[in-house]
């Protein structure tokens, strides 16, 4: 049993996780729903989806 996580933990743990997903998506969506109702629906690069998970705290620390 040693190095495992205690299940209140993980539950905290994984409701902290899902909390955060949603937020990354629902910024990724309204950004869209924006640029779509402004006629400037674009495909996002990659650095602008990387900008954005880091903003909602999905990517670690740069290596």
């Amino acid at each position: 049993m040693a190095g495992q996580i205690p299940e209140p933990n993980q539950i905290k743990q994984f409701k902290e996780f899902l909390g955060t997903y949603n937020k990354f998506t629902e910024t990724c969506f309204m950004d869209c729903v924006k640029d779509f109702r402004r006629g400037q629906f674009q495909e996002y690069h990659i650095q602008q989806n990387e900008a954005l998970a880091a903003k909602a705290g999905l990517l670690g620390q740069p290596q």
